[in-house]
């Protein structure tokens, strides 16, 4: 069973506000000392040891792709949008930037420990999602690699079947799964045999 957001302890957790100088900086200080984070700010740019930090707050009126040194929505770390202009655009690109969460300006006596929260579901979400896809797409793979092969053996064997046992035991004999099995066959076009019966 996942573990509820109101049991997670945020104390020493590390946050980078990236947003440039103003009392908006401050008061998110102010707030995020009193969870228990450690804060820094920068600006414009990014500090090389921010890509160890835990959240990234942003600002979304005034940031832009360049001061991020990942590609948009690849961020190793929660990121929590800081937005004062609810402009279309302005939204469009924090939300493209990989926002997780969003906290309005100006920032007041709270938010930002629900802001953290949120950008933190998300953000391990977004993970396992993607986590997710790559494992279904690793398996679809190896599947159209078994096809290949089979059909490949099917050539000689005239019969899928019995070339789908020739796959099995050619694995065995290899002591490999049936998907590296068929790897190898694809990848040597059939295999030598194959290349002995063309010849």
């Amino acid at each position: 069973m996942k573990r509820g957001v109101r049991h997670q302890n945020l104390g020493g957790a590390r946050a980078v506000i990236l947003h440039r100088p103003h009392p908006v900086v401050q008061a998110l200080t102010r707030q995020l000392h009193a969870i228990g984070l450690e804060v820094g700010d920068c600006w414009p740019d990014l500090e090389p040891q921010a890509i160890s930090a835990d959240f990234i707050f942003f600002d979304a009126d005034m940031g832009h792709d360049a001061q991020f040194p990942w590609k948009p929505g690849e961020s190793p770390m929660p990121m929590i949008a800081l937005i004062g202009s609810e402009a279309p655009g302005r939204i469009e690109w924090s939300l493209q930037a990989g926002a997780h969460a969003q906290l309005l300006k100006p920032i007041g006596d709270s938010g930002a420990y629900s802001a953290l929260l949120i950008a933190r579901a998300a953000f391990d979400a977004h993970r396992a999602l993607s986590a997710e896809i790559a494992d279904l797409r690793r398996r679809l793979d190896q599947r159209q690699t078994v096809v290949q092969a089979v059909t490949l053996l099917a050539q000689r064997a005239r019969d899928e079947s019995a070339a789908y046992g020739q796959l099995r035991q050619m694995a065995m004999a290899w002591r490999v799964s049936i998907e590296e099995a068929a790897h190898r066959i694809v990848a040597s076009q059939g295999g030598p045999d194959d290349r002995r019966d063309r010849g």
